[in-house]
């Protein structure tokens, strides 16, 4: 373990070291509510969803009361201070879809041991983001309970149906979530569909739920090194401000990235769709195969942009943002879209609505419906487009800012202490 105090670089951020779990620094420190977060991969975070959660929850935390300790996937053995909170690292071999589970159960583990030697943490909260551990959570449940605590779970979207997993890791995500919900206290869904998917699919366990949003920002960055990053952006993968539509999400079957592609080739546009990815092998052959969209000069894939900065004015100055999302809550890539491009264009299932309601435009599978959107968006005039804008931003600023999301939380987990 490095020295106590030594300050040392973790993705860009510089962090402050800790003593060794069994030496936490808490005399003097007010009357603490310790929260225990579990399920991401850890902050300082680059992207992701539930790390994107975690570094604001924790960035944008108000109550000095609360304490808050996340489990860190990582290389190294550290434990390190990080936006006030306490992140301990687990070391995990790679060893294919069981490497989170296991991961999470280190974790569980290990902070129900940090309680135990601690007697002076009280009620601690044990937050759980997403349903991979069910079949080993009873156990963990009767230790929690019997430190005076409470467990908590985010149960995230539909992960059993994403294409990425086979059969039998589906069966075991669905199995998974069934007995996570029956062992929660409290399930905390960011989606208003997914807190009626469980109390629907799981009423025989009379679930306690609760709905907090997922958060973002309205993202206006300016100044001349934003545009300057910008312009090397553009030139290098030759697109210009407001001529080109765009996506950024994970390359999987269910974003219908086959959709957008073929809809847009259909298309009569005269414009470019930019496609921010990060290019599976094997699903991008089998879309070659499919449209061979390579033979289309406005089909675009231009890699992966991990500096959100950049991100969000390549975001800004988008002529339109697709979204094809369907599987899952609310999704941080659509509320980020909101937050900074003017006309979004979503596919019309429940989770999309809930988040944009009349901020964008909606669009099917059928055939033909997309590319009749795009010649109708591409016909918009301006003050047209900037209305849409002005609804989205409104959006974000009423519903998803993470100071009112992180305040939430924090009534939250103070009632627990109560």
């Amino acid at each position: 373990m490095a020295g106590t105090g030594k300050a040392i670089e973790i993705e860009g951020h510089n962090v402050q070291l800790l003593p060794a779990a069994n030496e936490e620094l808490l005399t003097g420190k007010p009357r603490r509510q310790h929260v225990f977060v579990i399920g991401s991969k850890g902050i300082p975070a680059r992207y992701g969803g539930f790390e994107t959660f975690v570094e604001n929850l924790t960035g944008y935390r108000s109550a000095e009361e609360i304490q808050y300790h996340v489990a860190r996937m990582a290389e190294d053995d550290l434990r390190f201070e990080y936006n006030g909170a306490v992140c301990f690292d687990i070391k995990v071999p790679y060893i294919g879809p069981a490497r989170a589970v296991v991961c999470d159960l280190i974790a569980l583990e290990r902070s129900i041991r940090y309680c135990q030697t601690h007697p002076e943490v009280k009620k601690p909260v044990f937050y759980v983001l997403a349903c991979r551990i069910g079949p080993f959570i009873a156990k963990y449940r009767k230790e929690i309970h019997a430190l005076g605590g409470v467990l908590y779970v985010n149960p995230d979207g539909h992960e059993w149906k994403r294409a990425k997993w086979s059969p039998a890791v589906r069966r075991y995500w669905k199995y998974s979530e069934g007995l996570m919900v029956k062992s929660a206290d409290l399930l905390i869904c960011d989606s208003k569909n997914i807190e009626r998917y469980i109390q629907r699919t799981y009423r025989k366990y009379a679930p306690k739920t609760k709905y907090i949003a997922y958060g973002s920002r309205i993202s206006m960055p300016s100044g001349e090194a934003a545009e300057a990053a910008l312009a090397e952006w553009l030139a290098e993968h030759d697109l210009a401000p407001k001529e080109y539509y765009l996506v950024v999400g994970r390359f999987v079957p269910e974003n219908n990235f086959e959709i957008m592609i073929r809809e847009f080739m259909r298309s009569d546009s005269k414009k470019n769709f930019a496609i921010i990815t990060t290019t599976d092998g094997r699903f991008y052959k089998k879309l070659l195969e499919r449209l061979d969209f390579e033979k289309d000069p406005r089909i675009r894939f231009v890699g992966t942009v991990y500096d959100q900065e950049l991100l969000a004015m390549i975001r800004k100055n988008a002529y339109a943002y697709f979204h094809g999302h369907e599987v899952g809550g609310t999704n941080p890539s659509l509320l980020e879209a909101l937050g900074a491009t003017d006309l979004n264009l979503l596919l019309d299932v429940g989770f999309n609505r809930e988040v944009a309601e009349d901020a964008a435009l909606y669009w099917t599978k059928q055939d033909g419906n997309l590319a009749e959107m795009i010649h109708r968006a591409d016909g918009m005039t301006e003050e047209e487009i900037s209305a849409f804008g002005a609804k989205a931003k409104d959006r974000i600023r009423r519903s998803f800012n993470w100071e009112n999301v992180t305040a939430s939380y924090e009534a939250l987990f103070l009632k627990s202490f109560l």
